[in-house]
């Protein structure tokens, strides 16, 4: 903690600067993870924690059946008695295109694990956290019939396919299926977070239910990865091909509901102290407008409705604060507020949502005039008025949390023609006073996908142009040692 309190410090003061140490361009996605950039697939794996960026590993172009549709990086908890010497060190699994999951090294790439899911009757997508770092959550894509059996009105009734396990030890929980008959045919989609299965249904519904409980009481039979089973009918090892993962997790009845909220797309977010929720009103008219209520009665918060009330093309954006204070961030083209939950004077039941401070856009120079006078003395009245988020004027575009520096970061934009600047800031995360500022050198051309990571001494910065062209900017930390000498 001491070294990490240095570090802030250094990076912090005027003499610190971020330079630009490497660049590099693909035709596929750039994902980033804790010091590791990977290209190609996950089939190149480069350390930027070095001197200057440099090839981990670099494995053989793969078949498309081996493609890699998700990712997470595990760490090696704190503490625990592993079974492998592998497990000590950090280690990617990645989810294959024909329902492979591998555990590789994340310095070699060498194959440590491999479990097969499940045949054709499903095709696995996605990699989440239940627990991050402890259970894992293996996702299928929707079931979908095909055409030709729709058209004879076979009903499908599994929607979606739940695999999850306990990981470093890698192991196997259960499977289970979300069906129509019983959570409803309008699910759209389902995710599992912090032992709370969410199901999302068409018209905004989300219905919470306790995961853990599911497990408990509909948890058929377990089994353990390796080992041979005899299931229903079928014998084969558990994660061998062909056989894969029984689903041994039944929901036969519909399990008891612990909440259910109706918002705008679904968006349904949980936290604060005491607990709290945040949606929107289920109307296209309120969108931008966001509800804060108490979990325990709904209660709405006094000042619980949020409405920056901007016009701008990209909608204004909130979230509970990730340094678990129990605070929220909202996000508009030109405003950063950080709200807290307090006490409503003596009234210990009702909650108030107050500002903590406000970061605000620098937007000193921007005239909005709706008449000019032009030189001859004519009067030229505007038709329009500028948009919040008018990419002449700085916006705020990415805020992120650096949690082992304490900083809260932003990246705000200004883009005239062709030639967009931007720029990163590092504010103290306690009271948003700006503590330093880095010029990203690239052009910020507005209508592309970016992504910024600013990871202690490491900026990364990587944009998706069109036509899948994908772009890699590391800044690296250097200190001007002659200002410093002096």
């Amino acid at each position: 903690r001491k070294n990490l309190g240095l570090l802030r410090r250094i990076i912090c003061q005027e003499s610190t600067k971020f330079k630009n140490v490497w660049t590099t361009h693909s035709a596929s996605p750039i994902a980033y993870e804790r010091g590791r950039i990977y290209l190609d697939n996950y089939q190149c794996c480069i350390s930027s924690i070095a001197q200057e960026p440099r090839i981990l590993y670099e494995k053989p172009k793969c078949s498309k059946s081996e493609k890699i549709e998700d990712a997470l990086l595990l760490e090696c908890p704190l503490g625990e008695m592993l079974p492998s010497p592998s497990d000590y060190k950090s280690s990617l699994i990645v989810l294959t295109v024909q329902n492979w999951l591998l555990r590789l090294s994340a310095d070699s790439g060498e194959i440590l694990e491999k479990i097969y899911l499940a045949g054709s009757c499903c095709k696995f997508r996605y990699l989440s956290w239940d627990t991050p770092q402890e259970v894992m959550v293996v996702k299928s894509a929707q079931n979908k019939l095909p055409a030709a059996a729709r058209q004879v009105s076979i009903q499908q009734s599994v929607l979606f396919y739940l695999a999850v396990f306990q990981v470093l030890p890698l192991s196997f929980i259960g499977m289970l299926e979300i069906n129509k008959k019983i959570f409803g045919n309008s699910v759209t989609d389902v995710a599992v977070s912090n032992g709370i299965l969410i199901v999302m249904y068409s018209m905004g519904l989300v219905r919470l239910y306790n995961f853990q409980a599911i497990l408990e009481q509909f948890m058929e039979q377990p089994f353990d990865l390796g080992h041979e089973f005899n299931w229903r009918g079928q014998v084969g090892v558990v994660g061998k091909y062909p056989f894969g993962l029984p689903c041994n997790i039944k929901i036969t009845d519909t399990p008891p509901l612990l909440f259910e909220a109706s918002s705008l797309e679904n968006t349904f977010q949980i936290g604060g102290y005491p607990w709290h929720y945040i949606i929107t009103p289920n109307k296209k008219k309120h969108k931008g407008v966001f509800h804060i209520c108490s979990l325990k009665d709904n209660a709405l918060a006094k000042n619980g409705i949020q409405d920056m009330k901007c016009c701008s093309l990209e909608p204004d954006w909130i979230y509970f604060h990730p340094d678990m204070s129990g605070r929220i961030i909202h996000v508009g083209p030109n405003l950063i507020k950080v709200l807290k939950l307090k006490e409503f004077k003596n009234n210990t039941d009702q909650m108030e949502i107050a500002e903590d401070f406000t970061i605000v856009a620098n937007r000193e120079n921007c005239v909005n005039n709706a008449v000019t006078v032009t030189a001859s003395g004519r009067v030229v009245k505007k038709r329009f008025n500028l948009l919040d988020d008018d990419p002449e004027q700085e916006t705020f575009k990415i805020v992120d949390y650096e949690d082992e520096l304490d900083l809260l970061s932003t990246v705000a934009v200004t883009q005239i023609g062709a030639d967009g600047k931007a720029h990163l800031d590092f504010h103290c995360n306690e009271h948003g006073i700006l503590l330093k500022s880095i010029p990203l050198l690239e052009s910020w051309d507005v209508t592309y996908s970016h992504e910024v990571y600013f990871d202690k001494d490491l900026v990364l910065h990587i944009e998706q142009k069109p036509n899948r062209r994908f772009s890699c900017y590391v800044y690296q930390m250097v200190c001007d040692t002659a200002k410093d000498d002096e």
